[in-house]
């Protein structure tokens, strides 16, 4: 049956996250509706990547819950965080191919590593993921021939190739210039407009946030917490929070 599109697809609640005693984060709790593009964002070191590791299963919080479809990703069973992983893609911030593969060969991976599939099948499929990402041809390349936006399509093609329901951006638009920049984010609207794909971003580019943001979280270095959740739109403009509205006016001002 499918799912309300207003039902969470991942909901976190009281959730902490450090390193040693270090506290980074804590208290967190906020909803990703399926079909969000949801932004994690905040100014540097307010743990936002931090937090996202803990989403896709790289950092155990020390408290709280992750839960995907109303699972606990914490306390399920190796089985069930598979299946939870499985369905989730992850496009870090340099694309993260391996320099001696060839573009195909590195979408190529995930099919190989959790499917059985005909050669020719794989081949068939990492053709279709890399022409939705406009890289049609360039199979045979190798990472350092193609440019820094060809290699975060590369990646965003490997991190659709087993169709994910969940998709997680470490900083896409990192080292991209404005022009790729906005390609980029034309790329992320068209994915999750065609495959209702719900997609995770961190970010601090505000471009990219007010371009493709339908709901986000605003995490905070010195209170080491979330001070606010929402539009990143509506929180622009109803936010009385100073650093919030630092944030999201680059320290400028905006008519209320």
């Amino acid at each position: 049956m499918p799912q309300s599109p207003t039902k969470p697809c991942i909901q976190v609640r009281n959730l902490s996250l450090a390193f040693g005693r270090e506290v980074i984060l804590s208290g967190l709790d906020f909803d990703i509706i399926q079909g969000d593009i949801f932004i994690i964002m905040g100014g540097s070191g307010s743990g936002k990547s931090t937090l996202m590791k803990s989403l896709i299963g790289l950092k155990r919080p020390r408290t709280g819950e992750i839960r995907y479809q109303g699972l606990d990703f914490w306390q399920a069973d190796p089985g069930q965080q598979e299946r939870i992983l499985r369905n989730s893609g992850v496009l870090y911030q340099g694309g993260a191919l391996w320099s001696s593969m060839t573009i195909a060969e590195n979408v190529a991976l995930p099919l190989e590593q959790f499917y059985d599939l005909p050669r020719e099948r794989v081949r068939e499929l990492v053709s279709l993921k890399l022409s939705l990402v406009g890289l049609s041809g360039f199979e045979e390349y190798f990472p350092s021939e193609i440019s820094g936006g060809m290699r975060k399509r590369a990646g965003l093609a490997r991190a659709i190739a087993l169709d994910p329901e969940i998709l997680f951006f470490d900083e896409p638009s990192a080292g991209l210039d404005p022009v790729n920049a906005k390609l980029l984010d034309d790329l992320i609207l068209e994915i999750q407009k065609g495959l209702g794909t719900t997609i995770v971003v961190v970010s601090h580019e505000l471009a990219s946030i007010f371009a493709i943001g339908t709901n986000s979280v605003f995490l905070d270095a010195e209170s080491k917490t979330a001070l606010d959740s929402g539009s990143p739109g509506e929180m622009l403009h109803k936010s009385r929070d100073p650093k919030i509205r630092a944030f999201l006016t680059r320290g400028g001002t905006i008519e209320d």
